[in-house]
């Protein structure tokens, strides 16, 4: 395959957001690269394999880098959907506008295709976070209304975490960014978001690698000459789900994004999804500490 076609012309996978806003459905992800020439290199890479979709964090500490890598790759700013989050000690109305202005200076960028509440229960705020959610999310509304932010959503939001922000709501979250693959599947909350409108997207999607020798995945990616990653990755689309993967070696963000000459059964994703619900690798959002 010529470099550069995975998710750009050859294929053009895109979801549509509630808001009408289209998203490329395979994100690079960043998290756990450190800041410097490591993640510059990677997501200039990412976006030469063909990635079209770039997710940072506040909290990872390395947006200035992401903000070069997506400088360096020379592809126009149009092109690109870029997703930033909201660190935990910065909720609050105010602070979440201050924080939003720091994020796009070192990012390099005057708007901003996705912007996240990272976590719903930061530790500072346990006592209050029902009032603080919901000033973080009013300040989300400004940023979108101001045409700042493109699509404004959530991360790691359960259920009841979702209905307190709706509670005071003008605007919709149009994602929420969560903790799942086949050994983490959060079908209920899924089901949720689904039922609400919102788009589920995965961080994580790979499980930190601890699906990749399973054997029921390796022998349904067998069936199609496909490594487990992009079986895996293969199942969380067919759910309507956007995996996030991150890798630092080009073979295998290519191989990551080769994902859409395949379908899977209905026999064969029910059987991934039966592999089990306990294997979070993450923090539990009710009990964060930082």
């Amino acid at each position: 395959k010529q470099k550069g076609m995975y998710l750009h012309e050859k294929y053009k996978g895109l979801f549509v957001l509630n808001n009408g806003v289209k998203i490329p459905c395979v994100g690079y992800g960043t998290w756990r690269t450190p800041d410097g020439i490591d993640t510059v290199q990677a997501v200039r890479e990412a976006i030469g394999c063909g990635y079209r979709h770039i997710d940072t964090a506040q909290l990872y500490g390395n947006e200035e880098s992401v903000g070069k890598g997506i400088k360096e790759s020379g592809l126009n700013r149009s092109e690109l959907f870029v997703t930033t989050k909201l660190k935990n000690t910065d909720q609050g109305y105010d602070s979440t506008l201050r924080a939003f202005e720091g994020s796009m200076k070192r990012l390099g960028l005057d708007y901003l295709d996705l912007y996240l509440i990272h976590w719903p229960v930061p530790a500072v705020f346990k006592d209050d976070w029902k009032q603080v959610s919901r000033d973080t999310w009013r300040a989300f509304e400004r940023l979108y209304g101001e045409g700042l932010v493109r699509s404004i959503g959530l991360s790691n939001f359960l259920p009841h975490h979702i209905d307190n922000i709706e509670v005071s709501a003008h605007i919709k979250p149009s994602v929420d960014q969560l903790e799942i693959h086949p050994f983490f599947t959060q079908k209920e909350t899924a089901a949720y978001c689904r039922r609400k409108g919102i788009q589920v997207q995965a961080w994580s999607p790979l499980g930190h690698g601890t699906i990749l020798d399973n054997p029921v995945i390796k022998e349904i990616g067998l069936r199609y000459h496909k490594t487990a990653a992009q079986t895996a990755l293969r199942w969380e689309l067919q759910q309507d789900i956007l995996p996030i993967p991150k890798s630092l070696n080009p073979e295998r963000m290519a191989q990551n994004a080769d994902i859409f000459d395949f379908n899977l059964t209905q026999e064969e994703c029910l059987r991934i999804t039966g592999l089990g619900e306990t294997g979070r690798t993450g923090p539990d959002p009710d009990n964060i500490d930082f």
